[in-house]
Order: structure tokens, then sequence, then C-alpha cells
């Protein structure tokens, strides 16, 4: 009877053991389930942190460029610390200086921002119209495509409403055709010089006066003076080499 009491005794003893382990690991179970979880939710935040920072370094590492819609903001704040308003062309066939009115804030960005960019450096004045214009910033050459593209694409709104006239001298934004431009929206690659002792008023209001040539006018009188082609590209090729920015 002592020996089967001991038994009945050990027996138990070793269920409550066996239970006490039973319901410790049942209890474990939750919290590792739980420690993994947030191990999960850990890594995932800390990828999601790296997919982030990786994606803002590739767009970091991204040209900026001008478009459509980010110009004008550009624009703005731009010419508030760049007021800059008098540079000089240096060409082919000589040098000539132009003041930019202050009162087209855009358009006198826009100009002095591609100066800076060096953009009409070896670009040429592809149209010549006797006793009209001198127009320029532009070529045949791939080079200034790519210059183009490397800046962006946009197009400036017209601002006519400044009191500037196209006499001789002013310094104006071409525009494309109404057709595709019915806005007359300008297209800042490129400029045109008033030459005609009596200006050009049928200009006004349509495109934006944004400069007067103000010295070297002479040699811009020379420059509208070289033989052109039918379509009003001169035979030799006036460069523009450089545009400094004087003050």
């Amino acid at each position: 009877m002592k020996i089967r009491k001991f038994h009945m005794q050990y027996y138990l003893r070793a269920i409550t053991i066996l239970v006490l382990i039973f319901l410790s690991a049942c209890n474990e179970k939750p919290k590792q389930k739980k420690t993994l979880e947030q191990k999960n939710i850990k890594d995932s935040v800390a990828f999601t942190k790296e997919i982030i920072e990786r994606a803002k370094k590739e767009e970091e590492k991204k040209p900026f460029l001008l478009t459509e819609e980010n110009a004008i903001p550009f624009f703005f704040e731009y010419e508030k610390t760049h007021k800059q308003s008098k540079v000089k062309v240096f060409t082919s066939m000589g040098n000539f200086t132009i003041d930019l009115f202050k009162n087209t804030p855009y358009h006198r960005a826009n100009f002095i921002y591609l100066s800076s960019k060096n953009y009409f450096n070896k670009t040429y004045f592809h149209r010549v119209v006797k006793d009209f214009i001198i127009q320029g910033g532009n070529t045949d050459l791939r080079v200034t495509a790519s210059k183009r593209d490397s800046i962006g694409f946009y197009l400036l709104p017209p601002d006519v409403e400044k009191g500037h006239k196209h006499i001789r001298g002013t310094v104006s934004m071409p525009s494309s055709d109404e057709v595709t431009n019915p806005h007359k929206l300008a297209s800042p690659f490129e400029f045109f010089i008033v030459t005609t002792k009596t200006g050009a008023p049928h200009l006004n209001g349509k495109f934006t006066a944004f400069g007067m040539v103000s010295s070297g006018m002479d040699v811009v009188d020379k420059i509208n003076g070289v033989k052109t082609g039918e379509d009003e590209w001169p035979l030799k090729n006036v460069i523009i080499d450089s545009i400094s920015i004087l003050d």
C-alpha cells in the first residue's frame, strides 16, 4: 500500500510538471507570434524608408527641366534674386549691348537664365529681313536642339500691356503662327531686334518687347544688311559667340 501511494504521488507530480510545461509553452506562442509580427513590421518600415530614400536620391540626380507647368513659378522666384538688366551680345560681326526692361519680369528673367546657362553661345542670327528685323537664338545644328532638351520645353505668356512699343532697336520675343499658337505664347529660346527707322507698330500688342539696344546699333544694322536666301537665312552664318551678363 505504501509503495502504491509513492507511485501515485510520483505520477501526480509528473503530470503536474507536464501540465505546467504545456501551459508555459502555450503562453509563449502568442508572445513569439507577436514578436515575429513586430519584427516583420519593423523590417517593412525600414524597407519602405530605404525605397523612399533611394527614390529621392534618384530624383536628385535628374537634371532640372523647365516645363509648361513650372516655368512661371520658377521665373517668379528666379527674378527675385537675379535683378540683372544689362547684357552684352558678342557676335561674329561685332558686339552690342541690350538693356532689359524690368517691368517684363518673366521675359527678362528668362533671357538672363538662358544667358547664364550659355544657351545662346554659338547660335545664329538665323532670320534676317532687310529694314525690318534680325532674329537670333537658333541654328540648324543638333547641339542647339540638345541644349534646348537639357533646359526644357516651355512657352511664356505675352506681356504686352507695359507700354513698350516696337520702335527701332526694340528687342522682342517671337512666337509661332496663330494656327498652332493662337494665344501668341512666346518662344523663349529666340529673340528679334527691330531695325527699321520707323519701327514696327503692327507688332505692338502681339509680341512682348522686353529690351532695347542701348549701344552698338551699327552692328545690328550691319547684320541686317547681310545677304540671305529665300528663306531669310543668311548665306554666311552670323554667329552669336556668347552673351555676357553685365549688370
